[in-house]
């Protein structure tokens, strides 16, 4: 049998972030108290008409150029004319005919390799109200009814379930990144439709595409595909691909398979035509060169520059990048002249161990980078130790005080030469019969001496410093 290989494209939807929904007045902002967020827009009352968020549309245009699309010279809307309950007007306002954005291209990583990812589109639209099935009952949450939703449909150009993944990550990352969504799937701000089918590998068309929808966590997305894959194939080996349907399933977590739950034809005919409520409007090449000024550096452009230009390790760039709000307080480090790697160490370890284990952000925390500067100067000096710096860290933190509040001469770490060596002096003269079991070859009683100044000094003396003078010393 020729080898198969797996073709996957997804449709990712994600909530943008804004003041009010994209078009109507009500708040667009997450609560667990059902119908709380409305207008009467939302619920299709009659006589209602839509009015066009702008920074939604703004933000739209910002992903489609992040993302190398072709923006549209005029942007309209579309309506989409399907019946369900969670749809109140019997219609969503999407983008069909004329998208935000078009023809993209970038580049992710895997495995710390580049892989390329065509983008078919990317399009603004309203998303729906939800449904909570209960017993008996069914009922309708219309906070989510209005909020909008950027919808980015990939070509299937993914071949496992790792690099679909990985995608999904670093959209995640660039949509927090650009500060147009919390992109938190927790609060169900990020969905996705997964379509998985196998070829041969020689083949010149896809076989027959099985759509996965709304899975809501990027593990189930994983295990979808995975599983999609493994269960197309035993077909596929067994002689019975013809059983591999054109059909809608969803992820069951429970079963951890795949459920049918109707077959699905190549074009559903949503009647889509023009929204007529919505005039179409001229994208000025202006307000483009506008929207691209406000474009952050994103994160696989910053862990790059940390790998080639400051020398860290793709592990710690990674963990720097992962957050932008991390990201922008190292690089404030840099600008602040702070050795990359030593601020990279204190970042990645006393840091983020400290706000994980408060469930604090970065920006909650006292020491600023400014203060990590003071902390990490005073440590290079030699006016304290390590372990001295680390105890300073966490009393600058919790007691709100500046790094010199807790440097004086009571505290101050030993690095005066001549003054750690009378110490040393002192010292070897009262360990004669040790000296003698060092020279004989029992090196490891060099650190019974380092022990000796450390309790002489009560840990004040620079552990460096005693090191080159005890080795000098017993030469």
């Amino acid at each position: 049998m020729k080898k198969q290989i797996a073709v996957i494209g997804l449709e990712m939807h994600c909530e943008l972030k804004s003041n009010s929904k994209v078009f109507s007045s009500a708040r667009n902002s997450y609560s667990e108290i059902p119908n709380t967020n409305i207008a009467p827009l939302d619920m299709a009352f009659p006589g209602t008409l839509p009015v066009v968020n702008k920074k939604c549309v703004e933000d739209a245009l910002k992903m489609s150029i992040v993302l190398n699309c072709k923006q549209p010279e005029y942007m309209f809307f579309d309506r989409k004319n399907y019946y369900y309950p969670d749809l109140p007007k019997g219609y969503q306002i999407t983008q069909m005919t004329n998208p935000v954005g078009t023809c993209g291209k970038i580049e992710i990583e895997v495995n710390d390799q580049l892989i390329p990812v065509h983008i078919h589109d990317i399009h603004l639209e309203e998303d729906s109200a939800s449904l909570d099935h209960f017993f008996d009952t069914s009922n309708i949450d219309y906070n989510r009814s209005g909020i909008p939703l950027l919808e980015l449909v990939t070509e299937p150009c993914f071949h496992s379930a790792n690099e679909a993944v990985a995608f999904l990550e670093h959209m995640r990352r660039v949509y927090q990144y650009c500060d147009i969504s919390e992109a938190d799937t927790k609060k169900g701000q990020i969905r996705c439709d997964v379509n998985v089918s196998i070829m041969d590998e020689d083949a010149t068309e896809l076989g027959t595409k099985v759509e996965i929808k709304n899975v809501n966590s990027f593990g189930g997305v994983h295990d979808a595909i995975v599983y999609e894959i493994e269960r197309q194939m035993k077909l596929k080996e067994e002689g019975r691909y013809n059983e591999v349907e054109q059909e809608t399933r969803r992820w069951d977590e429970e079963t951890a398979s795949t459920i049918r739950m109707r077959s699905k034809v190549d074009a559903i005919d949503y009647k889509y035509f023009v929204e007529p409520n919505i005039p179409k409007y001229k994208i000025s090449k202006e307000w483009i060169e506008e929207i691209k000024g406000k474009i952050p550096r994103l994160h696989l452009e910053r862990k790059q520059d940390y790998i080639n230009n400051y020398g860290l390790s793709s592990y710690d760039a990674e963990i720097l990048v992962k957050d932008k709000e991390i990201s922008d307080y190292f690089e404030e480090c840099l600008a602040l002249e702070i050795d990359a790697k030593s601020a990279s160490n204190w970042i990645t370890t006393q840091i983020l161990g400290y706000i994980n284990k408060n469930s604090l952000t970065i920006n909650d925390l006292y020491l600023n980078p400014k203060r990590l500067k003071d902390l990490i100067d005073e440590l290079n000096k030699g006016s304290i130790s390590t372990k001295q710096a680390k105890e300073i860290f966490l009393k600058v933190i919790e007691e709100k005080k500046e790094v010199k509040d807790f440097i004086n001469k009571d505290n101050a770490q030993i690095s005066n030469k001549d003054e750690l060596t009378k110490i040393i002096d002192e010292i070897l003269a009262n360990n004669q019969s040790q000296i003698e079991e060092y020279k004989n070859g029992r090196t490891n009683i060099f650190d019974y001496f380092v022990g000796q100044v450390m309790k002489q000094t009560r840990g004040k003396a620079n552990p460096v410093l005693t090191k080159e003078i005890l080795t000098e010393k017993l030469k």
